[in-house]
C-alpha cells in the first residue's frame, strides 16, 4: 500500500517544478514510510511512498521499463499478479522482481489500456508512455483506493489525497457549492465530485488518457456491476456456492510477506472473514505438513455497555484460537474530532471514523496488513434500511404513484415527528418517503439532513448558487446506468455507488493510511461482487433477515448469537456528547466567526438546533455533528 502522486505539463514550454513534487510527495509520507521516490523528465513528474507489502527487496517506484519508455507509479495490490506474469512470461516478457507493482508495467506494455482488464485487486495507478507523451491512470472497480485530480495553470495534477493537491500554486479553494448540498445531504462529497470546484475524484472504475498538447483528460468508464441476469438454483446449492466464493475472495487476499491479520467486531461479516482466514490457514498448513499459525485479530470495545461489541469477538476468537487483541476506549473519545479533519481533506460526516480510526491504531501495533468485513452489507442486502425500504415498496406496487404523492404528502406534513418515540410510531419519514418513487424515497430515508433541513440550513446566497441543484441527483444519475429490474437491486446498486465508495471506502482508506495500515477487503474483490449480484433478491433479503443466504452459508462455521443477533455497528454517543462534554466546545465551533463569515448558512437555525437539542426538545445530534465537521474541516482549510 502506497501514496501516489504527480503531475503532467500539457505544455510544451513549461518546465517541471522538482520541489513541488517533493512537497506533494512529503504531504503524503504516513501512506508509505518505508521508501520514497521520485521520476522527472520534460513533461512529467511522479512522487511515490511505499509502504512495502509484496517483494520486500526489490519492487521500487516509479519504476521504469529496461528501454525508459514506459514509467509507472502504483498504490495497491494486484491479488492474480502470479497468474498475470505467467501470462506475460508465455508472451516473452521479461521480469527482475517479484512485485506485482512490474507486473502491472508490463500488463501496460503488452495491452495497452485493456490491461485493466487483467487486473484483480484494489489499485490506482499512473503509466507514463514517454516517446507518445501520453498519461494513463487507472482506479479500482470499486473505488477502494482513492485518486483525485485537478487541471491548474495548464497541467494535470493527481494525487492519492487531497491534502497534496492543496499545495499546488493557483488552486482555486472555492467551495463547490454542490459538494456542499451533498456533505450535508450524504455525509460526503459525492464521485466526481470535492468540496472545491478545481478538484475532482476519479470515479471507480475509470481511466483516464491525457496526452502533451490536450487541454483536458479523457475520462472513461471500464467497469460497471450488473444486475441483470440471475442465477437460478436451489438454496442448498446457493448456500455452497456462497460458501465456496467467499472462501476464494478471502484466500486471494491473504498474500503478504509481512505480519497479516484481521479486524474482529463481534459482527457478522468480520468474523466470517475470521472464521475462513482460520480455515485456510490450516489447510495450507496441512498441506505442507506444518502447523498454522493462529490468525491475529484486532478489536476496539467501548466502557458503555450499549455500544460495546468485545464479548462477540471474544467468542470467535475463542472457536478459532486467534491471537487476539483488544483495547477497551473510552465514548467519550472526542479530542479525534479535529485530527479527523485533518485526515480527511474536506468535510466527513460518519461519526464511526473514530473508532475505526482508533482500531486501526490498534492493528499496526501488531500486523502491518489487515482484512475489514466491509462492503458486505452492500452486496448482500445487510443493512436494516434496507428491509424498511422493502416495506415500503409493498404499499408502492398496491398505490399507484398519482394516488400515494398526495395521500402521504399530506401525512408526511401533518404526522408529527417523534424521535423520542418508540421505532413504530415514528412515521412521519415513512409517509414522506411512501409521496416518492423508490430512489427519491431512498434518498430521502438515507439523507443526514432532509430537504426542508437544508434549505432551513443554507444562506439565501447558497440556495441561489445551487440553482435548484439537490443531491438527489447523484442517485437520479446512477440510477440512469442501473440494468436491473427489482427495488432491492436498484438499492444495492446506488450504496455501491455512492455510500459505500463515499463513506465506507473513505473511512477506511484515511484511517488506516494514517497508521501505514493496509486494510484489503475481500467482499469487494470484483469477481465477489459479480457473482453475489446474480443472487435472487429473496435470497439476500428473506422473511426480514439481511444476507441471508450469507448467514446460511456461515452456520457450520459461525456461533448461530454472533450470526443471528441485532446488528450494532460502531456507534458513538453523540446526544449525549452535545449535551454533556462537548456542549461548549459544539457551540463555540457553530458560532464561530468563520462559520458567520463564510456565507454559506443561516446562523438562526444553528442557533436554534443548538438551543433545542440542548435544551432535550428536540433530537438534532446527526445535524450538529455534520456541521461540527464542516467546521472544523473549515477552520484548518483556512478559508475563512
Amino acid at each position: 500500500m502506497c501514496g501516489i502522486t504527480g503531475f503532467l505539463n500539457l505544455s510544451a514550454k513549461k518546465a517541471v517544478h522538482q520541489p513541488l513534487l517533493a512537497e506533494m510527495n512529503q504531504a503524503q509520507f504516513h501512506r508509505g514510510p518505508d521508501e520514497g521516490g521520485e521520476y522527472i523528465d520534460d513533461h512529467v513528474a511522479f512522487g511515490h511512498r511505499r509502504l512495502s507489502i509484496i517483494d520486500l527487496s526489490s519492487g521500487q517506484q516509479p519504476m521504469a521499463s529496461d528501454d525508459g519508455d514506459y514509467v509507472l507509479i502504483y498504490n495497491g495490490e494486484v491479488y492474480n499478479f502470479k497468474e498475470t506474469r505467467i501470462e506475460l512470461e508465455t508472451l516473452g516478457h521479461v521480469f527482475h522482481s517479484h512485485s506485482d507493482t512490474e507486473v502491472i508495467l508490463h500488463a501496460y506494455m503488452q495491452w495497452g489500456d485493456a490491461c485493466i482488464d487483467k487486473l484483480q485487486g484494489m489499485f490506482t495507478f499512473a503509466i507514463w508512455h514517454k516517446s507518445e507523451k501520453s498519461l494513463f491512470i487507472a482506479r479500482d472497480r470499486l473505488g477502494i483506493k482513492p485518486l483525485f485530480y485537478a487541471i491548474i495553470d495548464n497541467s494535470l495534477y493527481f494525487a492519492s489525497e487531497l491534502k497534496s493537491i492543496t499545495l499546488v500554486p493557483g488552486l482555486s479553494k472555492k467551495i463547490d457549492a454542490k459538494a456542499v448540498e451533498q456533505y450535508f445531504a450524504l455525509g460526503y462529497a459525492a464521485e466526481p465530485h470535492t468540496i472545491y470546484q478545481q478538484v475532482a475524484k476519479l470515479p471507480p472504475g475509470h481511466t483516464i488518457n491525457i496526452k502533451v498538447g490536450d487541454s483536458k483528460p479523457t475520462i472513461k468508464q471500464y467497469w460497471d456491476v450488473s444486475y441483470a441476469q440471475q442465477i437460478q438454483m436451489s438454496e442448498d446449492d446457493y448456500v455452497l456456492e456462497m460458501a465456496k466464493q467467499f472462501k476464494s475472495a478471502v484466500d486471494s487476499h491473504m498474500m503478504a510477506d509481512v505480519p497479516l491479520g484481521s479486524f474482529l467486531s463481534g459482527g457478522v461479516d468480520s468474523s466470517a472473514v475470521v472464521a475462513m482466514m482460520s480455515n485456510l490457514s490450516q489447510e495450507k498448513a496441512g498441506n505442507n505438513g506444518t502447523v498454522s499459525k493462529p490468525v491475529t485479530t484486532c478489536s476496539i470495545g467501548f466502557d458503555v455497555k450499549d455500544y460495546n461489541e468485545t464479548d462477540f469477538a471474544r467468542m470467535v476468537a475463542k472457536r478459532y484460537n486467534t491471537d487476539h487483541h483488544e483495547k477497551i476506549i473510552a465514548s467519550d473519545d472526542f479530542e479525534l474530532v479535529d485530527v479527523l479533519a485533518g485526515l480527511y481533506d474536506e468535510p466527513y460526516a460518519d461519526s464511526s471514523a473514530m473508532p475505526t480510526y482508533r482500531v486501526c491504531q490498534m492493528a499496526r501495533e501488531q500486523v502491518t496488513v489487515c482484512l475489514s468485513g466491509d462492503g458486505a452489507d452492500e452486496l448482500l442486502a445487510g443493512y436494516r434500511r434496507y428491509g424498511l425500504m422493502m416495506n415500503e415498496e409493498k404499499v408502492r406496487a398496491l398505490l399507484p404513484y398519482a394516488i400515494r404523492k398526495p395521500l402521504f404528502g399530506i401525512l408526511g406534513k401533518l404526522y408529527p415527528k417523534m424521535d423520542w418515540a418508540p421505532q413504530f410510531l415514528r412515521a412521519k419519514t415513512t409517509f414522506q418517503s411512501l409521496a416518492m418513487d423508490t430512489t427519491e424515497g431512498y434518498f430521502h430515508g438515507v439523507s443526514l439532513l432532509n430537504n426542508a433541513q437544508r434549505k432551513a440550513l443554507f444562506s439565501d446566497e447558497l440556495y441561489q448558487e445551487l440553482k435548484g441543484y439537490t443531491a438527489l441527483e447523484v442517485f437520479r444519475e446512477h440510477q440512469k446506468n442501473f440494468d436491473g429490474d427489482d427495488p432491492l437491486s436498484l438499492i444495492q446498486y446506488l450504496d455501491i455507488k455512492t455510500y459505500l465508495v463515499g463513506d465506507i471506502l473513505t473511512k477506511v482508506d484515511r484511517a488506516s493510511m494514517a497508521h501505514s495500515l493496509e486494510v484489503r477487503v475481500p467482499f469487494l474483490d470484483h469477481k465477489f461482487v459479480e457473482w453475489t449480484a446474480k443472487i435472487p433478491t429473496e435470497l439476500k433479503l428473506k422473511n426480514g433477515c439481511g444476507k441471508y443466504i450469507f448467514k446460511k452459508a456461515m452456520e457450520p462455521h459461525l456461533p448461530h448469537d454472533v450470526l443471528y443477533r441485532k446488528k450494532m455497528g460502531f456507534r458513538v454517543p453523540l446526544a449525549d456528547w452535545f449535551r454533556g462534554p462537548l456542549k461548549e466546545k459544539l457551540r463555540e465551533a457553530l458560532l464561530s466567526d468563520d462559520m458567520r463569515n463564510s456565507g454559506l448558512f443561516n446562523m438562526a437555525t444553528i442557533e436554534k438546533w443548538l438551543s433545542d437539542h440542548q435544551s432535550g426538545r428536540k433530537e438534532y445530534s446527526a445535524p450538529l455533528w455534520t456541521l461540527l465537521m464542516f467546521a472544523s474541516f473549515y477552520k484548518q482549510a483556512e478559508l475563512a
